[in-house]
Formats: C-alpha cells, sequence, structure tokens
C-alpha cells in the first residue's frame, strides 16, 4: 500500500492461510459469510485457559496495542487505520491493525492464545463472540467503563453473551427488499408488504430471463441469515427448527421456487450472486443487505429501492437478523493494558466515530444518536434503520449453540428446495443441531 497515515498508527496488512478464505471487503461485518471452520467449545476452552498467565509469551511494547480484524479489503482496512490513527492521537497510543480473512479470526485467535500473544483487542462476528465467551477468553466491557445508555437493547444484546456486555459494536446490518423503481412501475405494481403480496408480485414479474425475486438459499451462512426474516417474522424459533411455524417458512420459499419466481440456482447463490443478478436485470426484486450499495451505485441508469421484507400477513412484525461485528478485549491477565484496550475500544465505538463509520460503509450506527445523524444523512436507506430496529441477534437463543443451527439450517435447505418435504428436512436438522452433529 503506498498511501500514508498518522503516524499513531503502523498499517501493517497481514494475510494468513489457516482455513478457508472469506469473502471481502470485511466480510464479517455482513451477517452472511462463506464456509467458516466450526472449533468445538473443549478445544476453544483449553486454548484459552492459559492465555491470562501472567509472564508467558511475548512482552509487547508497553505503548503500542494491537487490534486483529477481518478488514483485508483495501477500503475497509484504510477506513479502520485513520479511525485507529484518530484514537491513537487521541489516546496517546499506537495502534496496529492486523487483518486476516474473516473465516479466519477466529482460528487465528486461538493460535495466538496457545501462545499466550493475543491482541489487545479482536474484532469478531457477533455470532462466534459467544464462543470465545464461553471460554471465558474474553473481559466484561462494563468493568473497563463502558456503557450501554445510547445503544438499543437488541443490540446489546447482540454484543452480550448469558448477560454480560462483551462486544461493543460500531455499526450494524440486517436484511432488506430491495426492488427495481422502473420494472415494478412498469408493472403497475406497489411494493409487496405481506408473503401473499410478495409471492403475486414476483410471479407477475416473472418473464423471460427475468425472475420475480433473487435470494440466497445456498449451503453456507448467507442462506441462513437470509432464511431468518421469514422464520422469525412468522414466529419460528431456531430452539425448535422443526415447529411448524419454520416449517411454514421454508415452504413459502418452496412455493416461490415452484411458481418459477426463483431461479432454480438460488440454492448456490451467495448474497453477492443474488447482487449481480439483480443488477444485471435478471431479478426484479432481491433480499440484500447495505454492504451491496456501494456497488449498486455504480449502475447509474438502476433505480432501486428499499423496503422492509414483507410479513406473512398485515400488522406482523418484519424480523430481521443483526449482522456485523464487535469489538472484544480478550483476558491477557495485564489489567493495566485491558484497561487501555477499554478506552481504545471506546473511542472506536463513539458517537462521531461510528457514524464516520457507517457513512463509509452503509451500515447502520449502533448507537442512537448516530442512528438519528445517519437517517438524515443517508434517507434513501431509512427503511433499513426501521428493520435494524426490531431485528435480533443469532445466537440470542442459542448462544454458542448457532453453528450447530446454522450447519443443521444449511443441509435443510438443500433438501427442501431441491425435492424433499419441508417437514422431513427440517426434522432431521432439528436433530442434527441437537446433536451438534
Amino acid at each position: 500500500m503506498s498511501k500514508r497515515f498518522n503516524a499513531t498508527t503502523r498499517y501493517r496488512f497481514t494475510s494468513w492461510t489457516v482455513g478457508r478464505q472469506g469473502r471481502d471487503p470485511a466480510t464479517a461485518c455482513r451477517g452472511g459469510r462463506s464456509h467458516r471452520a466450526v472449533v468445538p467449545l473443549a478445544v476453544v476452552s483449553v486454548l484459552v485457559a492459559g492465555a491470562a498467565l501472567s509472564g508467558c509469551g511475548r512482552q509487547p511494547d508497553s505503548d503500542t496495542y494491537t487490534v486483529l480484524n477481518s478488514s483485508t479489503d483495501e477500503t475497509y482496512h484504510r477506513w479502520d487505520a485513520e479511525a485507529m490513527a484518530r484514537c491513537g492521537k487521541q489516546l496517546g497510543v499506537t495502534i496496529e491493525q492486523q487483518s486476516v480473512p474473516a473465516a479466519q479470526v477466529m482460528t487465528k485467535s486461538l493460535r495466538m492464545a496457545s501462545s499466550k500473544s493475543l491482541p489487545d483487542i479482536v474484532q469478531f462476528d457477533a455470532s462466534e463472540m459467544p464462543t470465545f465467551a464461553e471460554a471465558g477468553g474474553l473481559i466484561d466491557l462494563r468493568t473497563l467503563g463502558l456503557g450501554t445508555g445510547d445503544i438499543p437493547q437488541g443490540i446489546v444484546n447482540f454484543g452480550s453473551y448469558k448477560g454480560t456486555y462483551y462486544g461493543a459494536a460500531r455499526s450494524v446490518n440486517t436484511l432488506a427488499l430491495f426492488y427495481n423503481k422502473d420494472i415494478l412501475a412498469k408493472a403497475g405494481l406497489k411494493v409487496p408488504t405481506t408473503w401473499d403480496e410478495l409471492r403475486e408480485s414476483a410471479r407477475t414479474l416473472t418473464h423471460g430471463k427475468q425472475y420475480g425475486l433473487a435470494l440466497s438459499a445456498g449451503g453456507a451462512e448467507d442462506g441462513v441469515f437470509q432464511f431468518t426474516p421469514f422464520m422469525w417474522s412468522n414466529g419460528g424459533d431456531e430452539r425448535q427448527l422443526d415447529g411448524p411455524r419454520v416449517v411454514e417458512a421454508l415452504d413459502f420459499w418452496k412455493s416461490l421456487l415452484k411458481d418459477h419466481s426463483l431461479s432454480k440456482s438460488t440454492v448456490s447463490w451467495t448474497q453477492a450472486d443474488v447482487n449481480d443478478q439483480f443488477m444485471a436485470g435478471n431479478a426484479a426484486m432481491m433480499i440484500n443487505g447495505p454492504w451491496q450499495v456501494e456497488t449498486l451505485n455504480t449502475k447509474k441508469s438502476l433505480h432501486w429501492g428499499i423496503a422492509r421484507i414483507p410479513v406473512p400477513k398485515a400488522g406482523d412484525k418484519s424480523v430481521g437478523p443483526l449482522g456485523g461485528a464487535v469489538l472484544t478485549v480478550p483476558d491477557t491477565g495485564d489489567r493495566a493494558r485491558e484497561k487501555t484496550a477499554g478506552r481504545i475500544v471506546a473511542c472506536l465505538s463513539s458517537e462521531k466515530e461510528q457514524l464516520t463509520y457507517a457513512l463509509n460503509s452503509w451500515m447502520v450506527p449502533a448507537n442512537e444518536k448516530a442512528a438519528a445523524q445517519w437517517r438524515k444523512r443517508v434517507p434513501e436507506l431509512d427503511a433499513l434503520a426501521d428493520q435494524v430496529a426490531a431485528a435480533r441477534s443469532r445466537t440470542a437463543e442459542v448462544g454458542a449453540g448457532w453453528s450447530s443451527v446454522s450447519l443443521a439450517l444449511q443441509s435443510a435447505f438443500q433438501s427442501a428446495l431441491t425435492g424433499e418435504s419441508s417437514t422431513s428436512a427440517l426434522k432431521r436438522a432439528q436433530q442434527r443441531a441437537t446433536s451438534g452433529n
């Protein structure tokens, strides 16, 4: 990289090759991601148990603090470096950034824990944070002076595990319904708000090479992330995957496929693939997130709008998944460094820094005051902020067990959307999630 930054931030861009590589940019901030390695909790516990032993491992520079994150994309890495430079100058310390692909943050953290060389701050995907917290590897941020007064309870829960606040979110995201204004106007259709309206509109808009709707139902976290609004808005529960409300939600997806309103390729599409189809004019509507906005805006002839994801019936609440990453402070045993790390997290997640980061990335600030300013700056995404307000964390109910739930659902999609009954596929998914296999 040729760009130079404030001297208080050492711009160190490190690439690692442990496991499978996640997508960029900063896919941990997007909700769905590709193929993460599932690390058993027992293994995590063993590796982090000795991480806080004093006198072990590397002795860091007294005024240099390290943040491990997944900002491997150049723009995200630059935005983070600039934020760290500002906070470093404010706090009188040097902040180093180490970036690895999103799929490798956990494995890299575990390696560093085993060698007693944990960084001062780790930015975990919020769905992975409970695994490290369960093993006793994180510090309660409230004990380091971080408050949650201006953060909605849903987002506080997003960064918490068993009631303890371990992770501060700078921004969050969720999913929404994107639609092509020109195509809907030409067809004389209003933006659908219920499942019946969505099904009818998608059927009407399907003709030739154009599908009415595009979504990701692939065998990865992307598909699970996209299914949760349908499951939760219908009253389904990840603790009972074979419950009738979850079956109804998957049956609704199957009905769209039966109508030919969805491409058969939906079972292999990622969220990036869905966006490509929408931009190419092959889909009139799509389910996707704000991380696509920058790309959407590169096509000036595309006039798109955004709305809440349709609900089973009028009056129901549209409940989507919260996505994003949280800044955590590992338990290293060095209380003085942990306290300073807490001040760094507080600075990076401050109202001003949240607004700056959210405007760069098109995400929604976690702080309510920053979010209010964000709404004024990007009114075209106001519906997304409304969707975030009702969104919930994937780990709120099952904690560290989410990875087993996710893998079970991924398998169920592949089976149900290629011929098996939803009831049968989800019954097997529930058995798999319960057993952890």
